[in-house]
Order: C-alpha cells, then structure tokens, then sequence
C-alpha cells in the first residue's frame, strides 16, 4: 500500500487517501484537486518517497541503429517507458562492434546509447519476422525507425500500414533530410546533417590554412536529432490524450542542425539589411561578402566573448577560459576592474558597446594578457562571484573525474553484464518528483524469449522460430 496525502492551505481541511499502487497509477488526479494550491506527496511503507516515472505503461517499439535513434529511444526508456529494440539476427546494432576497447564484448558505443531497453533478435526480411513485428506494434504506443530511406517502406511497414495495424501508435522517423528536399534519398550521417545543416560552414577560423568548413565536436546531427524527434514524440503523446489517435511524425538531421544554427540565420539576415557584422571578430578591419564568414570563437550575440589562453596552456591544450564582457555598465564595471583596466569603466573609447566593437582586438589582448597570469579554474572563482560570465575549458578527462558531475547523475556508473562496469552520460533533465535509474544496456536478443511470450508465443512456437533463425541467429 501507498499513501497519498492530499492537503488544501485553503482552509478546506486535509484528506487522505489510501490506495494501493495499482490505483494510483491510474487515479485521475483532477478530480483530488480541492484548489490551486494542493499538493500531493506519495509515501511507501518504509516512509521514503514512491518515484512515479513519467512514462511508465508506455511501451515503444525501437527500431533504429547507430546514434540518432537510439538516443532518443534511450531517453524515452529514462523516463519509464518499455523500449523493445529490435536488432538484426546474428549482428545487432553496428555499434556493439565499433571502436571496441575490449574485443569481444559490446562496444562503448553501444552501451552510451541503449541503456534500460529490452533486445529481441529479429529476421525481419522473413515473413514470420514480419508477424512478431506486427503483434508487437497492436501493443505498442510509438514505433520508431531510422534506417535508410524506403527502408521500411519496403518491408512493409510504412507509416499508412502501421496506422492500419494500431491506430493509437505514434510513428517517429528519422531520415537525413525532409520529404521535398532534392536530397530526399540520400543516406545522412551526422558530418553530413551538419555540412547541410549549416553548422560546418559557420563553425571554424575565418582566415589562413584553417579556413575551412568544421564540424562541431557535440553530435548536432545525431543526437540532437534524437532529441528533436523526442519532443515530436512527447506532444504526439499528449495529442493522443485528446484525439484517441496516433499520428506521424518526422525529423529530418538536417532540419534539426538548422535549428540550432537559428542565430546563424539572423547574421545572414543582418549581412543582407546592413553589410557588416559588427559583432564578429573580422570587424573592422575586414571587408564582409555576401555570406556570413566563420567566426572563431566569438560569443555570438552582441556582448563581447572570446576564449582566452590561460596559464599552462604552454603544456595544456585546453587551458582556456571563456569569459564574457556583458553589455550593461555595472557588470561591464566589474569586469574591468578584475581583469586590471579600472579606466575603461569611464573612458568613451571602451564604456559602450559601440565603442568596444571598434577597439575589440586591443580588448581581447588586454583581457588575455590577465588570464594568462592565472589558472582558468582560478578565474572562474574569481570573476564568477563578481557576476561575469565565464567558464572553463574542461577536457573529457576532467568531465569524466568531476565529482560534482557524478554527485548530480551526470555521469552515471553503470554494471554491465559480462564487462563489469562503464561510465556513461546519465539524463540531462533533473526532476524534484523522479530520478531515472540507469541501468544496463542489453545483451543481443537478451528478452527475445520475454517479448514473444508477451505478444502470444508459446514455448513451441519460439523454438520454430529460433529454429529457422527468425529469432536469435
């Protein structure tokens, strides 16, 4: 038994109800509403809180590979829901063996990406293959796929076949670009989503040898991608809740690359309107095209941010520091008199953002001739209680020891079956009512047997498919 305790600081008294789990889950939690301010509480036995995962009865039919599907179907499984992952007979997901650093066992690669799903080996080329699918999607409230395009058109379950099957299921896609581009067909990875995307060609150093396009080094087009689609994904949930009925929903890499290349967009619309870029570090010194040119490490908006090599970096490629000079003059002030220039607060040539952006080069070499002095975490302490934005340049090293990282679950230790333990990224979002518990990725075909018997198999039945390899070749 559980305990909800219901109670009103309105002056209509305190109810408390007593239900058992099973109830609670499905108890309609408006009508306990007495006024705006109630709140609820639930307690176990043992008086530690009873966490309720947002997703929990949601069950979600996984087939993607790689990155871009499985970050968002991992995120789904995070948050509660029943994520069966369908793999190929035999092989699996191709990263269970990339980039290996213990042969034999299942990559990093994998593991990052597929914690908390169930797995099921399944020859979907076969007919019989095709018949374990469709049971599993009469069960299911999302079906998600990335493979390449027509893919699963082809197979059969296009999104107009799998509406016939289930109307309620919610159909995620994930392709390379949307339906009208002239690229429609064309396999993406993620440098791809992000040369076409805009993130290559607006990312990098403007000038010499290193003027070229680059890709960043977080995944923009995979899993940001995935993420895209999960927002899709967790409307189309609530819609159901309105409509009764599943609906369609794609997320091209491309278009979700362009999204966050949204300011981007805004600079070429200002190139266009003035011809300068007086936020960008070629002005004014340098003459502007008609395409807004790559810009270093400029902060983007119109505050003057820069990253600044700090002491070590002799020896340390990443003793760096990022620090923002903010427009307004009171944090402007502070700044100032931190970094040493207390004259700047007063003199016309540095007090306002105009003037700073005709003098930004001396700036930037007066703000780097101080943190060269010092170490970057050292400045952070010291310019961050004064209010100045700035941060450090921390390597993957540094992320994966952060205590503080770990603490939080950001940085998540996980017991694998067969590999012992491995670190991963643990859930981005921090919930007052719930923590998601990050547990192991799955062993190829691990459930196969658990999942047919859900969806109607008998024990004879799955040894016929496991003897014509339709399952766990």
């Amino acid at each position: 038994m559980c305990r909800l305790i219901c109670s009103s600081t309105c002056g209509k008294g305190n109810a408390l109800l007593m239900l058992d789990a099973f109830s609670l889950f499905f108890l309609n939690v408006e009508h306990l509403l007495f006024e705006p301010c109630f709140c609820a509480v639930i307690i176990n036995q043992q008086g530690g809180f009873t966490m309720t995962a947002p997703l929990e009865g949601i069950r979600v039919i996984d087939w993607t590979q790689v990155q871009s599907g499985p970050s968002c179907t991992q995120m789904l499984a995070w948050l509660g829901a029943d994520v069966i992952k369908i793999e190929k007979t035999g092989t699996g997901d191709p990263t269970r063996t990339e980039l290996l650093d213990y042969p034999g066992l299942d990559g990093l690669y994998f593991l990052q990406l597929n914690c908390n799903k169930r797995s099921i080996e399944l020859d979907m080329k076969s007919p019989e293959g095709k018949e374990v699918l469709t049971r599993l999607l009469k069960t299911a409230d999302i079906f998600v796929e990335n493979l390449h395009p027509g893919a699963v058109d082809k197979l059969g379950f296009s999104w107009e076949e799998v509406h016939k099957i289930n109307p309620r299921v919610i159909y995620g896609t994930i392709k390379g670009f949307n339906d009208d581009s002239p690229f429609a067909s064309v396999k993406a990875f993620e440098p791809v989503a992000q040369c076409a995307g805009g993130a290559a060609a607006t990312t990098g150093w403007w000038e010499g040898k290193y003027n070229v396009p680059t890709q960043s080094g977080a995944a923009l087009g995979d899993s940001n991608t995935g993420m895209h689609l999960l927002i899709g994904l967790l409307a189309a949930l609530m819609q159901r809740e309105k409509t009764g009925e599943g609906c369609f929903v794609q997320q091209s890499m491309q278009d979700a690359v362009i999204n966050l290349c949204r300011i981007k967009l805004r600079d070429q619309l200002i190139l266009e309107h003035t011809g300068v870029l007086k936020h960008l570090p070629q002005y004014p010194k340098e003459k502007f095209g008609d395409t807004i040119p790559r810009a270093g490490n400029v902060e983007g908006g119109q505050v003057m941010g820069w990253c600044y090599r700090c002491k070590g970096w002799e020896k340390d490629s990443n003793a760096f520091v990022y620090i923002v000079l903010q427009n307004e003059p009171k944090p402007f002030a502070a700044a100032a008199r931190a970094i040493g220039h207390p004259e700047w607060i007063d003199d016309p040539k540095y007090n306002t953002p105009e003037a700073r952006y005709e003098v930004k080069q001396e700036i930037y070499d007066a703000v780097e001739a101080y943190t060269m002095q010092h170490d970057k975490n050292e400045i952070v302490e010291t310019l961050g209680k004064l209010g100045v934005p700035c941060g450090p340049v921390l390597s993957m090293k540094e992320i994966e020891n952060d205590e503080s990282l770990r603490k939080c679950g950001t940085i998540v230790e996980v017991d694998q079956p067969k590999r012992g333990k491995f670190l991963t990224v643990g859930c981005p979002p921090k919930f007052s009512s719930f923590t998601p518990q990050i547990k192991a990725a799955p062993l190829l075909g691990e459930h196969t047997d658990q999942v047919l018997k859900e969806v109607g198999y008998t024990d004879d039945e799955i040894q016929a498919l496991r003897s014509k390899h339709v399952v766990c070749k």
